[in-house]
């Protein structure tokens, strides 16, 4: 580990959601953060990232490929040493958890 610069967890953080927001649901057209797929993100202090998603049906085709799609993005992100998206399903997605940009896109307002 012999890093030129340290990257701190609240900025390493804002470098992923940044990177999130460039991956897109297969089946609508909105990157996963703004549809409410992701539900937490945890950085320790070495670099391990790990993220909780869903998808916005439990039948969804790319449930066995996504979250590996994920982590891979994840981890190009500077400072990220090791990226591990866990598939869950609690709580059940639904629109609400959608941002107000994404609804507003998918005309929802």
């Amino acid at each position: 580990m012999n890093d030129q610069y340290q990257t701190s967890p609240d900025a390493l953080k804002e470098n992923i959601i940044d990177v999130l927001k460039t991956i897109y649901d297969p089946e609508i057209p909105i990157n996963i953060y703004e549809l409410g797929l992701i539900y937490n993100i945890e950085i320790s202090n070495s670099g391990n990232v790990h993220i909780d998603m869903t998808l916005t049906a439990p039948g969804c085709p790319v449930a066995q490929t996504f979250p590996g799609d994920v982590e891979s993005r994840v981890m190009g992100v500077p400072g990220v040493k090791k990226a591990h998206v866990e598939l869950v399903w609690e709580p059940q997605w639904t629109k609400d958890m959608m941002t107000e940009a994404a609804q507003l896109q998918l005309g929802m307002f």
